[in-house]
């Protein structure tokens, strides 16, 4: 089988140390395994992504020596894909719209039962109010039509246990690892669909500002252009939960996963695009060479 990995950056700020060690690790596996790196600009955020940053991604790729395939995927070129998507799955009442705002989420969310855990991959795990509300004034007879705007659509994971084996071969989910989760997480990961309801919540699929999410555009994305194994940071191994139960929702392959350690201060805080000091490009004029960064990550 190809293998195939991807780099995915969101032009939203300068490329950190964080970023150069994911690129040229998933570049690196890529050349080792005679396969195919590629780069995709994930930009459904238009009001945060910006011509200048995309074009610096372009250059400090460019000198570490990674090459890709062009012309390069860009997520604003795709969001009529997402839209069909989002209408299929709302046909097939997969998904509610929800009008809560995050003050009210986090209100309501205040006083949690013990041992219920209030953040998941996605934030806040959203508590269900508008499900709930749905149930309540559903009218098969007469099915709502989707809001545009004015409504967030999540998941209605509670939709996926009465379907089962028809729509997403039961009630388990797994997915391969070769590196390792933040708690030493690794080969054949499985949980089941009752763990994510009580540990991921009901996702936004379409937030009302885009129509889409990144959850719903790198599932998409990464099967269409049959990616085979994602490299990228532990911080992302929980969202993989989302991404194997939309893969398997959808019909779409599930890729080999290899979450690696993150990149981290001298005060052991994960990097961030606002971590200006420690970005490539700042490197690169004070005379850096690629081999510098390279050690400096740890490759």
């Amino acid at each position: 089988m190809a293998h195939v990995e991807r780099f995915a950056p969101s032009p939203t700020g300068p490329l950190h140390l964080g970023h150069a060690y994911s690129a040229l690790l998933a570049w690196d596996r890529a050349v080792e395994n005679g396969g195919e790196f590629l780069l995709r600009i994930e930009d459904i955020d238009q009001s945060r992504c910006r011509p200048h940053w995309e074009a610096q991604i372009f250059e400090d790729l460019a000198w570490f020596g990674i090459w890709w395939p062009k012309p390069v995927l860009r997520q604003s070129e795709r969001l009529k894909v997402y839209q069909e998507n989002i209408v299929n799955l709302w046909h097939l009442e997969n998904l509610y719209p929800c009008y809560c705002t995050r003050a009210e989420i986090k209100d309501s969310l205040s006083a949690p039962q013990e041992g219920t855990p209030q953040f998941g991959p996605d934030g806040l795990i959203y508590p269900g109010t508008c499900r709930i509300h749905r149930h309540k004034n559903y009218d098969p007879d007469h099915p709502t039509p989707i809001p545009h705007k004015s409504a967030a659509l999540r998941l209605d994971l509670e939709s996926l246990s009465y379907f089962g084996e028809q729509r997403v071969g039961g009630q388990f989910f797994e997915f391969w690892e070769t590196g390792k989760g933040p708690n030493a997480e690794t080969g054949l990961i499985s949980f089941s669909l009752e763990e994510a309801m009580q540990t991921i919540g009901d996702i936004v699929l379409a937030r009302r500002d885009m129509g889409t999410s990144y959850h719903l555009s790198v599932v998409l994305d990464d099967a269409f252009q049959g990616v085979t194994h994602v490299t990228r940071g532990q911080d992302l191994f929980e969202a993989t939960k989302i991404h194997v139960i939309l893969q398997k929702l959808l019909g779409l392959p599930t890729p080999v996963y290899h979450h690696h350690k993150l990149i981290r201060d001298e005060n052991g805080k994960r990097l961030a695009k606002r971590d200006d000091a420690r970005a490539i490009s700042k490197y690169r004029a004070e005379g850096a060479a690629p081999e510098d960064i390279r050690r400096m990550v740890g490759l």
